[in-house]
């Protein structure tokens, strides 16, 4: 009878073991389930901490560069307000000026075309003519007065046209040469010259020489170029075109020095 007793009293203490032995093992799953959540949890925040870090790090690089902007405007608006502080009397002076020294160049031009005409008007109109162009004074010499065909060599006629020149050049102050040698389409070739451009350019350089070694115009003051037939005044399809196409021009310019420094200043 207590053999049995025991028996039964063990039975009824066994589902509270395996209930007691059961519990502790489920709460730690459970718990280890809120830890794996935290850890997640933590790296997201982790994640989510760096991606705003890296905001903020853009933003202040975007301040600065915004700050650079505005300081570059600012500086732009006060040379702007500066430059705009030139009164409306101001920019009227500044514009009669520059009205007043072309005005004064187109004079100079003026009197040195009829210095030259005046000087040279021994010669005929197929000889030579003197002329304005874009504000420049052209004296175009003809082949016949200074050249034999397909020579350099200055004529005597020539070097004295050269020589009545060379007199109003040396009395005219601010003002450049340009020698330009032209000539017609008919092609040469010879032992001096390969062809017209050659020729053009060797017929300004003889022009240069006399002028500067013979006459004691400045050097410095002079330039040769030869265009060969590529610039033609008139047809080459007659032999007068062609006789007005075979040319050398002097071109005077005047120094606009000054005018630049007015119009840049």
């Amino acid at each position: 009878m207590k053999t049995t007793f025991h028996f039964l009293l063990i039975l009824s203490f066994i589902p509270a073991l395996l209930f007691t032995s059961c519990g502790p093992s489920k709460k730690l799953m459970v718990s280890q389930a809120k830890v794996d959540q935290l850890q997640k949890d933590s790296a997201n925040t982790h994640s989510q901490l760096n991606d705003c870090n890296l905001q903020v790090k853009n933003l202040k690089q975007e301040k600065a560069s915004l700050q650079n902007d505005n300081a570059m405007v600012q500086s732009d608006l006060k040379a702007l307000s500066t430059e705009s502080k030139m009164t409306i009397a101001d920019q009227a002076k500044r514009l009669k000026t520059l009205q007043d020294m072309i005005q004064a160049q187109k004079n100079v031009m003026t009197n040195l075309q009829k210095s030259i005409a005046d000087a040279l008007m021994n010669y005929k109109t197929d000889e030579l003519s003197v002329y304005i162009k874009d504000g420049n004074v052209y004296v175009s010499l003809e082949e016949k007065l200074l050249f034999k065909s397909g020579s350099d060599v200055v004529d005597p006629k020539g070097k004295e046209a050269l020589k009545t020149l060379a007199k109003v050049l040396n009395n005219t102050k601010d003002i450049t040469v340009m020698i330009e040698g032209h000539t017609d389409n008919v092609p040469i070739k010879t032992k001096l010259f390969k062809d017209n451009w050659d020729l053009s350019t060797a017929r300004a350089t003889s022009i240069v020489r006399i002028l500067t070694t013979d006459y004691g115009f400045d050097p410095t003051r002079i330039t040769a170029s030869g265009r060969g037939l590529f610039h033609p005044v008139k047809t080459n399809d007659t032999n007068e075109g062609r006789a007005g196409n075979r040319r050398t021009e002097v071109i005077l310019s005047p120094d606009l020095k000054e005018l630049y420094k007015l119009l840049y200043q």
